[in-house]
């Protein structure tokens, strides 16, 4: 009894041993099948271009001047850091446009997302007024101010119907208004961008801190400094690093608003390297520009995250 017991409850093979490794690997294997299409496609879309543009770099390729065309070594970069000093003049003022765009923008942002957290009559009406210049496209937005700029019938008529301003004046052609201009009008589709993700942010911080906070006799400036900003380091982190490329990226807003103008004052690098490809067809030497432009950018993306300690422990 006791052998014919044992071999009852003896467990029936599941079919051959192969059968059995195939039905645990294609669970495994399934996710990679169903994700392959959209990474074949990623790496047609993504993958090529940018390792197109690196190739293009080492090249003389100008279809206006195909005699010249070949394999070029690093002479195109030879060229950018010696010969060019077009180039350092619009890194730095790409710098300059990076750091007081983004800062301006992260302030803002900061004000914003703190006074639409607040519990106010109307407060749905006023988050969609806040948020809604970030759904305008670039384009769309410089017409929108560049109609403002107008010189006839946008602010400055108005100003200068006040007497504030003279008539006739132009606040993008003037060299001593272009930039304030033109910053200006990206803070106003750019700060919604950081108001979004850090009032997101606002949602998810316990009120429990705050209550025990107060209980311990802490200001609203203690709070906000101990606990709000603390929570919001790493959603701040992130936005800030965004809107630093994209800022650098930045071309449509300036070129539809001042073109680059006036002489040159508000080109960027990306603008400098349209103007390279497109109006002078030398596309080995723009390639070049946007290589050096993004291993500046992989640098400082990577040294600000380090700096930062984005993603640590310490809310």
């Amino acid at each position: 009894m006791a052998t014919t017991t044992a071999v009852a409850k003896a467990p029936r093979p599941e079919g051959p041993p192969n059968a059995r490794k195939r039905r645990s690997a294609t669970p495994k294997k399934l996710p990679y099948l169903l994700i392959a299409p959209a990474g074949l496609l990623m790496l047609g879309f993504i993958a090529y271009p940018v390792l197109n543009v690196f190739y293009t770099a080492f090249q003389n390729e100008n279809p206006t001047k195909p005699w010249r065309n070949g394999f070029a070594g690093w002479d195109n970069f030879t060229r950018i850091f010696t010969e060019d000093d077009q180039f350092w003049s619009t890194l730095a003022f790409s710098g300059k446009w990076v750091v007081v765009e983004v800062g301006l923008q992260l302030l803002f942002g900061l004000a914003l997302a703190l006074i639409v957290n607040q519990t106010f009559v109307g407060r749905a009406l006023s988050r969609a007024m806040v948020f809604s210049p970030w759904a305008v496209s670039g384009v769309l937005t410089s017409a929108i101010w560049v109609l403002l700029y107008n010189s006839q019938t946008g602010i400055t008529r108005y100003l200068a119907d006040m007497g504030l301003a003279e008539y006739g004046s132009s606040w993008l052609s003037d060299p001593n208004t272009v930039f304030s201009a033109a910053v200006v009008a990206d803070l106003w589709r750019g700060v919604p961008f950081f108001a979004i993700l850090i009032l997101a942010d606002l949602q998810t911080v316990s009120k429990d801190l705050y209550e025990a906070a107060e209980v311990d006799g802490a200001s609203r400036l203690q709070q906000f400094f101990h606990i709000t900003l603390p929570h919001l380091k790493d959603a701040i982190v992130l936005a800030t690093l965004l809107r630093m490329v994209w800022e650098f990226n930045n071309v449509d807003l300036l070129y539809t608003l001042t073109g680059g103008g006036p002489a040159g004052q508000t080109t960027t690098l990306p603008l400098y390297i349209a103007n390279i490809s497109v109006d002078a067809h030398d596309f080995g030497y723009a390639s070049a520009l946007t290589t050096v432009a993004f291993v500046i950018l992989l640098f400082c993306s990577i040294l600000y995250l380090r700096l930062s300690k984005f993603g640590g422990d310490d809310k």
